[in-house]
């Protein structure tokens, strides 16, 4: 299909078009989706048509745009970003099923953020050159911003100003590394360009260092994370789902797309320092994670770690770990974002998401619970799940250069099966004083947190199973089958590793 990128990338944002002209807020809903699901189903030949023998960019799109300053529109897609692309467009329509009934005021304004949203997520993904790219990434933060700002809970206000603060100290660091690439690189925003090009070491220290702040900021990697937990508890659901499916991976995406190909020295000169943060994120989120009572944060910590494991990996300089790294980008944004729909699912019903108030799931929503329990033991790398073979690839990678850092992978492994397994034991079998459904009081009459919680608790209804067996269905998708979905990127990585590793000149085994 001629221009198929163009399409996937602006349907959603003609979607919001048509909705400024809607006032019914049922149908509003309903076309938001029906955009959203379309835009989905456009991706699909994006991948069924895609060439994994190549790792030359596809269905290529370049225009001349601003002459004067050698601007293009430029979009392309090659084995690392095209699974980005599809899971953007596949968590988009989830984004509205979870926002059914959860948003109930200015409804209109919050699909039309929504819509805006998902078209500037799919042009970073598309984008090749660094202007259009440099657009779409600051097009993100504004319909974000509104999101939490408008949408979110009591301190959303706080939560979007620290969002917005955080990432645009980021976007100003990358602006100039852009600028210092524009004019190193003879003049021009050329992306697969300016991958052909030499720079100097020192150019490329510097360059790299502006890169990595605003790439840090975006993953977050420690010690840059502490805008996410904030964000994701006031956020809505939608956007907590947005937040870590889609936005986490721009980070790492960047690494791969900019840092990686176009810096290759200065990369692994700072490969030990960046693994070591890696695994401190590791360690450090997996504890955060364990001491927390609210599950929204208790999630978004777990993020923390688990994003750790990919920074760790595309760091590692070889097939496991980068393969590893981008197939757990993939992977953490299914499971953790059917983790907060989760989250969102049994707020609406009990308004509360204290570990605390709850311990009746498995009794009165045996439903939920199932779904919650796949969910949970993905998240934790259980065998026959996604988040296995995405960690296991890392770890080996990792043993393969740095065999005493794998010890700290080990226990990143452990620590999050003891906080996931934790945090569902408490939500499905912890202790209920309560007798019978709703009945809201212990044996001795006195009004207890989880029965009082649980009195309206109903379980899971079609549009709802509707989104989770859909991401259910990549987890185990991935976890029984990985080689779908590792074969579209084998050429790529590949190519990278060979721009990575070359004659640099830069002694990595003595660092």
């Amino acid at each position: 299909m001629e221009n198929l990128l163009s399409i996937i990338i602006f349907l959603p944002l003609v979607g919001a078009g048509v909705l400024l002209f809607l006032r019914d807020e049922s149908i509003i809903r309903w076309v938001a989706l029906a955009f959203t699901v379309v835009d989905f189903i456009i991706t699909i030949p994006l991948l069924t048509g895609f060439d994994t023998a190549t790792h030359q960019m596809q269905f290529v799109e370049r225009y001349r745009w601003i002459p004067s300053w050698n601007i293009y529109y430029y979009l392309g897609v090659d084995g690392i970003s095209v699974l980005f692309v599809f899971l953007t467009a596949f968590l988009g329509w989830i984004c509205v099923l979870a926002s059914w009934t959860a948003i109930e005021k200015k409804v209109k304004e919050f699909m039309i953020a929504l819509l805006v949203m998902q078209t500037a997520m799919l042009g970073v993904f598309c984008a090749l050159d660094f202007f259009l790219f440099y657009l779409f990434w600051e097009a993100m933060l504004i319909p974000m911003y509104l999101i939490i700002g408008v949408w979110g809970g009591p301190r959303r206000i706080y939560s979007a100003i620290k969002f917005f603060l955080y990432t645009l100290a980021g976007s100003i660091f990358l602006l100039v590394g852009i600028i210092a690439l524009y004019f190193a690189g003879g003049g021009t925003f050329d992306i697969p360009l300016l991958m052909e090009r030499e720079y100097s070491f020192t150019f490329q220290v510097w360059v790299f260092l502006a890169f990595f702040i605003a790439f840090a900021i975006k993953v977050p990697m420690f010690p840059f994370h502490t805008w996410l937990p904030d964000a994701h508890v006031e956020a809505p659901t939608a956007g907590s789902i947005i937040l870590a499916g889609v936005l986490l991976k721009m980070g790492t995406y960047g690494f791969l797309r900019f840092s990686l190909p176009m810096f290759p020295e200065a990369s692994q000169y700072f490969a030990v320092p960046i693994i070591i943060l890696s695994i401190i994120a590791i360690i450090y989120g997996a504890f955060l994670a364990l001491a927390q009572e609210d599950l929204k944060k208790l999630i978004a910590y777990s993020s923390v770690s688990h994003m750790g494991f990919v920074t760790m990996g595309l760091f590692l300089f070889n097939k496991n770990g980068i393969e590893g790294g981008i197939l757990q980008m993939f992977n953490h944004g299914i499971t953790t974002s059917a983790l907060f729909l989760c989250v969102g699912i049994i707020y609406e019903r009990t308004h509360t998401r204290l570990l605390k108030d709850y311990g009746w799931g498995a009794r009165l929503v045996p439903r939920y619970a199932t779904f919650l329990f796949i969910f949970t033991i993905a998240s934790l790398g259980f065998p026959g799940t996604n988040g296995f073979i995405g960690e296991l690839l890392i770890l080996l990678g990792a043993f393969d250069i740095y065999k005493p850092y794998v010890i700290f992978l080990i226990a990143g492994v452990i620590l999050g099966a003891a906080y996931m397994l934790w945090m569902y034991q408490r939500m499905t079998f912890g202790k209920d004083t309560g007798h019978g459904e709703g009945s809201g009081h212990s044996s001795h009459g006195e009004t207890t947190h989880h029965t009082s919680h649980a009195h309206h608790v109903w379980d899971v209804d079609t549009r709802e199973i509707i989104a989770l067996v859909a991401l259910t269905v990549f987890v185990f998708w991935v976890g029984l089958h990985p080689l779908d979905f590792l074969e579209f990127m084998h050429t790529s990585v590949n190519n990278l590793i060979g721009q990575v590793t070359g004659d640099t000149g830069v002694n990595v085994a003595g660092l």
